[in-house]
C-alpha cells in the first residue's frame, strides 16, 4: 500500500493499493472511507487535483464502490 500525499482542506491522508485498486481516503473530521476497483490514474488525478475535495466529491464518491 502506498500513500499518495495531498494538500486538501477536507482530506487528511489518502492510502491506495495498486494490486487490487483499493483506495482509502482519512478525512479532516476522523472518517475513513474505502472504495474498490479504483484504477491508479483515477487515485493519482484526485491527488494531483486544484481541489482534491471537490474532485472526490464529483468523481470518486460518485463512480467507485464503496466498501467501508
Amino acid at each position: 500500500m502506498q500513500e499518495l500525499l495531498v494538500s486538501s482542506k477536507i482530506i487528511k491522508s489518502v492510502f491506495f493499493r495498486p494490486d487490487d485498486g483499493r483506495l482509502y481516503i482519512r478525512f479532516k473530521n476522523g472518517e475513513e472511507r474505502q472504495f474498490t476497483g479504483v484504477p491508479q490514474k483515477a487515485a493519482l488525478a484526485m491527488v494531483k487535483a486544484s481541489s482534491p475535495g471537490q474532485h472526490y466529491i464529483e468523481h470518486i464518491r460518485t463512480q467507485f464502490e464503496r466498501v467501508a
